[in-house]
């Protein structure tokens, strides 16, 4: 069993991880208090999906008919088309 103080774990969380990971008994302690880390086997989430971004964008920003407005203050679309 592997003993480490809060300190200790703190300079080597991710070497600690690991070998709670391969199954190696860990035993934190903290002013005379002691805690065992153990791992959790359980089924894995599965990462979400994101969507693309362009997927978000009205068609006039995607098509390129719109920039930013580069003024002091809150950021406002400008059109980059033509007034009639």
């Amino acid at each position: 069993m592997k003993r480490y103080t809060s300190s200790q774990l703190r300079s080597r969380l991710s070497e600690v991880l690991d070998a709670a990971e391969r199954g190696q008994p860990i035993m934190i302690e903290r002013r005379g208090i002691r805690f065992a880390l153990r791992v959790e086997r359980g089924t894995r989430p599965s990462p979400r999906r994101r969507r693309a971004l362009s997927a978000w964008m009205a068609p006039a920003v995607a098509a390129g008919q719109w920039t930013w407005e580069g003024a002091p203050g809150p950021l406002r679309f400008k059109s980059r088309l033509k007034k009639r």
